[in-house]
């Protein structure tokens, strides 16, 4: 009987392929089969072109691949290769769904290896050169997104912290934003809107609170939003 593969879960980054981590990059070279998602690139996946590719996208409001199959999937896999590779955008532990896919694979004795990547939250920053903390105004930073497990109550609690940072805020921003008016933040607090980020088509919008209760444009791609008093732009800052 073949020896059980070992499976590596790898934060790609926000995007652009030279902010993956070197070990990542490494690992795709070595891999024997990938399984990667949607917001993955070509050029992320021309790093591993020996290897066998598997889309399990899952993009929001489009068909995807359930998540008990993509379980199933990289068990299967490494049942059949040693080198086995999760890709995931971002960071894998932050969004995800690593802890079921951990479950799943050390459930079958199969050993797993995570790889920390740059989470879209930082890069964002980064791109927009908006620190999410400061000195004397904000101290807290919260990472959260509206979606929701079955049984959860669509709607949870915003987090009690200076900063908020909206994963896949597209649709939902508009409602987080009336949700903080509502509990009193004030109308004109800086909002900074990051779509593609770190990719050639980067988009970045400033607007304020007010601004983004109103709504966002339609967009292309993955959106994140950054709510809060850090957020204020420089005086001498390129917009």
């Amino acid at each position: 009987m073949t020896a059980l593969g070992k499976v590596y879960l790898i934060g790609a980054g926000p995007g652009a392929v030279d902010l993956i981590t070197m070990r990542g990059a490494r690992l795709l070279g070595e891999a024997e089969v990938v399984l990667y998602d949607a917001l993955v690139t070509p050029e992320m996946l021309a790093l591993c072109a020996q290897a066998t590719l598997i889309s399990v996208g899952k993009r929001s409001g489009q068909r995807s691949t359930a998540q008990t199959v993509i379980n199933q999937q990289l068990v299967e896999c490494a049942r059949r290769y040693q080198r086995v590779v999760r890709l995931k955008g971002g960071d894998p532990m932050l969004f995800g769904r690593a802890d079921e896919e951990l479950r799943a694979l050390e459930a079958e004795g199969i050993e797993v290896e995570v790889v920390p990547g740059v989470t879209t939250a930082l890069a964002a920053a980064a791109a927009t050169k908006q620190p999410l903390t400061r000195r004397g105004i904000a101290r807290s930073v919260a990472f959260f997104t509206s979606s929701t497990a079955p049984g959860e109550p669509d709607h949870p609690a915003l987090p009690a912290t200076d900063t908020l940072v909206q994963y896949m805020g597209g649709r939902e921003a508009a409602a987080t934003a009336a949700r903080l008016l509502a509990e009193g933040r004030r109308p004109d607090l800086p909002v900074v809107v990051v779509e593609n980020c770190s990719r050639a088509d980067q988009r970045i919008v400033r607007l304020t609170l007010t601004g983004l209760a109103n709504g966002l444009d339609d967009a292309q791609g993955p959106v994140l939003v950054m709510i809060g008093e850090a957020l204020q732009q420089r005086p001498q800052q390129a917009s």
